[in-house]
């Protein structure tokens, strides 16, 4: 206890004489530093000091402590999880789905392209926003299943439907790569010389200072990611596709059939809204609205010798060439 005591005073002693070193540089050059404006803020895991406010004075002023400051648009906490930025990024993305429900239903609508466009546009460009800082965390479940959600208005599919088939069917890297493509682009740019971070990235990454431990620095996953591109000669704007090429090759479903490569351009995209949604349905063996009792039941596949009516009717996509396995 009373080391914790020590080190407290000690943090507090060093802040104050910065403060102070700075409030004659501001004197010097006739600036007033805002202490509304300004909060103090400590990062640390001892839970038993979870409460403690540091005191830190300036020009005979306590500035205020906060325990969640927000800098740059980014909430942080004590422990650096983010879990409160990721849950105010969840309203945010939310509300952006809301808009994109109204631009489409399960037959009419704007269409897979225009719905694309705006998905990029409203939530991923969202959902993104410093993602090299805060796209570690444990918590990124938060916001998951509302990107999903945008991506089954896109394509019109069930929530029977995985996530790595709605990439696919979009045309859209999955979050996670996007993620990390984004770490490896900004650890590229840090690796230039004159970069605040450029010492870090190139010292050995045994030899990185880990502040916080059981946290996954940018620093450590930039390391790991810039060398493997290296060994492989990808450049960081081609390694997410690289990826997503690699981990759909080895996937084994049944869409790889009708959708063998990944890209922007998904096959059929520019169909009519109705058309594209039953195109979809088929390709994922999932019904569309026509269901029974409000469940949803997969579609059977039906010899053409056997003339059966399948659980939807297909008249509208006839000339789509539907798998030969379906009747039409």
């Amino acid at each position: 206890m009373h080391t914790f005591w020590t080190w407290w005073l000690a943090v507090e002693g060093a802040l104050s004489k910065d403060m102070a070193t700075l409030g004659e540089y501001l004197q010097t050059w006739k600036l007033k530093l805002s202490t509304t404006k300004t909060a103090l803020a400590v990062f640390h895991l001892n839970n038993k000091e979870a409460k403690r406010e540091l005191k830190v004075n300036f020009n005979n002023e306590t500035l205020p402590f906060c325990s969640e400051p927000k800098y740059l648009g980014v909430t942080l906490d004590r422990l650096l999880t983010y879990r409160r930025h990721l849950e105010s990024l969840h309203k945010k993305l939310t509300s952006c789905v809301a808009l994109l429900r109204r631009l489409a239903g399960s037959g009419w609508g704007a269409g897979a392209t225009k719905l694309r466009a705006a998905t990029l546009a409203l939530v991923h460009s969202t959902a993104e926003y410093c993602a090299p800082v805060w796209c570690r965390s444990a918590h990124t479940h938060l916001i998951d299943p509302t990107i999903n959600d945008a991506l089954r208005i896109v394509t019109g599919c069930l929530r029977p439907t995985q996530a790595d088939n709605l990439s696919i069917l979009t045309g859209i890297q999955p979050a996670e790569l996007r993620h990390r493509g984004a770490t490896l682009s900004l650890g590229r740019c840090d690796m230039e010389p004159g970069h605040l971070l450029h010492s870090s990235l190139t010292r050995p990454s045994r030899a990185a200072a880990r502040h916080l431990k059981s946290r996954h620095q940018f620093v450590l996953v930039a390391q790991q990611l810039i060398s493997f591109s290296d060994n492989n000669n990808i450049r960081a704007a081609q390694w997410a596709d690289h990826q997503w090429n690699a981990e759909w090759a080895d996937n084994p479903t049944r869409l790889r059939t009708s959708i063998p490569d990944t890209g922007t351009h998904t096959p059929r995209m520019t169909l009519p809204r109705r058309a594209w949604v039953q195109l979809n349905c088929l390709r994922k063996d999932v019904s569309a609205p026509a269901c029974t009792n409000g469940v949803w039941s997969p579609l059977r596949p039906v010899s053409v010798a056997q003339n059966k009516p399948s659980t939807m009717s297909f008249s509208t996509v006839q000339s789509i060439d539907p798998p030969t396995d379906y009747t039409t």
